[in-house]
């Protein structure tokens, strides 16, 4: 059998994590006191850093939003600098007056 090069890209090895269910099977089947005390403890970090990372994606939703209403008002502020553009501009110079004779 021939394995992808890279970390992690081929299925001959476990992966290195597991889920609170995995925890829980592990204290079933260790069924030691330490075991038992472990497997909670792991438990309950998982379940506080799903709350986190939950926690986290709303945060991330809502800086979108502000990011969409923020390129709404870039296009807007864009538009009124073009429309004040030729206002920022000085007036152009009246023509200068000849002086001597000339024909038309």
């Amino acid at each position: 059998m021939t394995l992808k090069g890279g970390r992690g890209r081929h299925r001959k090895y476990l992966p290195f994590a597991f889920a609170e269910h995995g925890a829980l099977m592990a204290a079933n089947v260790l069924n030691s006191p330490d075991a038992v005390k472990m497997s909670v403890h792991i438990v309950r970090a998982i379940i506080k850093q799903s709350e986190i990372m939950l926690a986290q994606a709303d945060v991330l939703k809502r800086l979108a939003q502000m990011d969409t209403m923020l390129l709404k008002h870039d296009d807007a502020l864009r538009l009124i600098w073009r429309e004040l553009q030729p206002l920022l501009q000085p007036p152009p110079a009246p023509p200068k007056r000849h002086i001597g004779f000339y024909q038309k």
